[in-house]
């Protein structure tokens, strides 16, 4: 084995470690900061035609002000089931339909559950940033595995675990970039 692999082996690790980044990034950008966010209701799935259906492809969603979505359904006979399914999602919202739009009101946040997803968040990154370390050490130990086997001089060993290094560090300075925003949009700080 040499050097290309090595190179391969660092894009599968670094390609890896940001499907961590890109999965904290879209689970921080679901929790509820008070804001309108067409983003909550990611999870949203609506019984309609006969199956479980995301929100986002049986209406169209807008923010028409910062408390408040609106959720315009294609067909209006799935008005109820979009109400029903927005009510199931457990996500602290309760929806109105005034016969055309449903309005889905943001309420604003106390500091004790502000406090609440904030916990939340670091719980959130810090499963990232495990994963991203252990992706790490998975590609260190296949790095050290080729020296062992001679596939590799100590020097391309030691080359390549520190560019496994700066890789991590990289990741994790973005998860923590997250999570530090996410903190200043819920605490306010």
């Amino acid at each position: 084995m040499d050097a290309p692999d090595l190179k391969t082996l660092l894009a599968e690790t670094r390609k890896r470690m940001d499907g961590h980044v890109e999965f904290v990034r879209k689970e921080v950008a679901q929790v509820r900061t008070g804001r309108a966010s067409t983003g909550l209701l990611d999870t949203v799935m609506v019984d309609a035609y006969g199956s479980k259906l995301p929100l986002n492809q049986v209406a169209g969603l807008s923010i028409p002000e910062p408390t408040m979505i609106v959720a315009q359904p294609f067909d209006g006979s799935l008005m109820g089931a979009i109400e029903r399914a927005i009510r199931a999602a457990d996500l602290g919202l309760n929806p109105a339909n005034d016969g055309n739009v449903v309005r889905i009101p943001i309420p604003s946040l106390n500091d004790e559950r502000r406090r609440e997803l904030s916990k939340h968040v670091h719980k959130l990154t810090e499963e990232s940033r495990n994963q991203v370390r252990t992706a790490r050490r998975d590609a260190n130990d296949r790095i050290k595995k080729l020296l062992k086997d001679n596939a590799i001089s100590e020097d391309d060993e030691k080359r390549a675990l520190a560019d496994v290094q700066k890789a991590t560090d990289e990741h994790i300075r973005t998860i923590d970039d997250i999570q530090q925003k996410k903190d200043a949009e819920l605490l306010g700080r």
